[in-house]
């Protein structure tokens, strides 16, 4: 794709209706699902959660440093 072509295409999506763009981006999230390295790296997280690798919710949060009380 074109650098123009890609400029045009991202004005068309700024131009979207809110719920166009949450569609859109739903689409574009299952493109992203739908390829092998995406595929291969959510097995990845299952298999080590599968092994005993899992956190609490409380942990992420505090790994991510957001309130806990949340």
């Amino acid at each position: 794709m074109t650098a123009a072509a890609f400029l045009d295409l991202k004005q068309r999506a700024s131009n979207l209706s809110e719920a166009e763009r949450r569609r859109l981006s739903a689409y574009l999230i299952r493109l992203g699902q739908e390829r092998p390295v995406w595929k291969r790296a959510t097995a990845q997280r299952l298999n080590a959660m599968a092994k005993g690798h899992k956190i609490s919710v409380a942990a992420l949060r505090k790994q991510l440093g957001q309130n806990p009380s949340a």
